[in-house]
């Protein structure tokens, strides 16, 4: 395995009265049980995709050759898409490096710039159109219904703006959509249709939010020059440690969803922390807050996530952390970082009263913060696990996110929930779009003109 899990600091054993007992935690993996067999028998009858999905090949050759199409002549490649059609991409992307400028190949440029838009902000998307070049941008536009408003105005904006800007022609190579197929109401593949822009298929069976190591979090990997085969080893060896487990115990994911249940019901914690120690994972608490958010926030059940970040969140977040009301449990990320980035000198470190810092280099005082910390919650009697990684690379992140995803069904279904719905969101884009289509009925009625108090009624 890539990483090592730890939950002993969860335990009573470790941090006292708010720690799980031994006892509860054999309750709860004993009741995980008829569920881990039934995620066995799912990944070997496949009516649950995710599970086979590090073993598919064929889908990142057509992406890949989606890619190098919409490639050329192309400066910039922007991603449009929100929440599941973006967060995972976001975490691969930043594993690759997004900031970096695009790469050179015999003086050409071999792959282009990429920047990823999930928000939708009125002043950010006017901006954007404004300043790019839109003849050398390239868009790639991702939503699993083929619904989703807020993509959907960023999209047609943008199509828009080529045409007024006489690019109507060059449309089909400016834009690569990803969407499911199946829908009789797609607006996307409508859209697409229309003007002969290229579609990829979005699994119909894998919702956005567990997609990340399928072609919708893949496009934004290979955009950035990632090894998506080893992103998919990566979380291939938690599937298998998975089926090889002969108990719910010797399962990773299923201790921790065991581990969590268990403290969230037995000892109010109703908020899970996710704090990486690694710039490169900044984006995975992101993604894992909606991962845990939408998959397990029904019925009164679930947890609050909370993204943090160390060592930044050390001056700020960890304040409640270790001494505002107890309720959290913290997972810190942490990998080797000793030796790793420039030294201080010792006159440097003396000169500004810090000669603990002499000789030392950037990883070292990293090193040290992400072993204190778990430390200090521990002595405080807060509940921590820590997983610990050899490097930050494609297995590593690969294995982490599948981790992250089994945790969480398993979790859902100890909870009694589905994890693979999400009705309350539904519920607030339906109101969105009825609002919108009563604005515009008003709007007819007086002529054009909405009155704001019509709108609030």
């Amino acid at each position: 395995m890539t990483y090592r899990q730890s939950i002993e600091g969860c335990l009573e054993a470790t941090i006292g009265s708010g720690g799980l007992d031994a006892a509860l935690l054999t309750r709860n993996l004993d009741a995980l049980k008829p569920h881990c067999d039934a995620l066995k028998a799912a990944y070997h009858d496949q009516t649950i995709p995710l599970l086979r999905v590090p073993e598919w090949r064929d889908d990142l050759d057509e992406a890949q050759a989606a890619l190098e199409r919409l490639y050329a002549g192309a400066r910039t490649l922007i991603f449009f898409g929100t929440g599941g059609s973006s967060l995972g991409g976001q975490v691969l992307a930043q594993l690759g490096g997004w900031f970096i400028p695009g790469e050179q190949r015999d003086g050409q440029l071999k792959r282009p710039r990429t920047r990823l838009y999930d928000n939708l902000d009125a002043r950010t998307l006017e901006r954007m159109l404004g300043s790019i070049d839109l003849a050398a941008s390239r868009f790639v536009v991702i939503s699993k219904s083929g619904n989703t408003a807020e993509t959907l105005v960023q999209f047609l904006s943008t199509l828009q703006a080529a045409e007024a800007a006489g690019l109507e022609k060059q449309i089909p190579s400016m834009f690569l959509a990803l969407s499911e197929t199946g829908s009789a109401d797609n607006g996307l593949r409508a859209v697409c249709e229309r003007y002969a822009i290229p579609v990829l298929e979005h699994h119909a069976q894998i919702p956005g939010r567990f997609s990340a190591l399928t072609n919708v979090g893949g496009l934004a990997a290979l955009a950035r020059g990632l090894d998506m085969a080893a992103l998919r080893k990566g979380a291939k060896t938690v599937v298998d440690e998975m089926l090889g487990a002969e108990t719910p115990g010797d399962c990773p994911p299923a201790l921790a969803a065991a581990a969590m249940v268990g403290l969230m019901e037995e000892r109010g914690c109703n908020t899970s922390v996710m704090m990486p120690y690694s710039d490169r994972l900044k984006s995975l608490g992101h993604w894992y807050a909606q991962l845990w958010a939408e998959s397990l926030g029904k019925s009164g059940k679930g947890s609050a996530p909370v993204a943090a970040l160390g060592p930044v969140d050390q001056h700020s977040q960890l304040q409640f952390f270790l001494d505002g009301p107890q309720g959290q449990v913290i997972t810190i990320i942490r990998h080797a970082t000793k030796g790793e980035g420039p030294s201080i000198a010792p006159e440097m470190a003396q000169l500004a009263g810090a000669g603990y810092l002499a000789g030392r280099s950037a990883g070292d005082l990293v090193d040290a913060q992400q072993n204190a910390i778990p430390q200090a919650l521990i002595e405080a009697g807060r509940p921590v696990r820590l997983i610990d990684c050899g490097d930050i690379d494609e297995e590593t992140l690969g294995s982490l996110m599948m981790h992250f995803m089994i945790e969480t069904i398993l979790t859902a279904r100890l909870l009694g929930v589905n994890p693979f719905d999400q009705p309350a969101v539904e519920e607030g884009k339906r109101l969105t779009k009825e609002r919108l289509a009563g604005t515009a009925a008003t709007k007819e009625k007086t002529g054009g003109h909405s009155p704001v108090a019509a709108v609030d009624r």
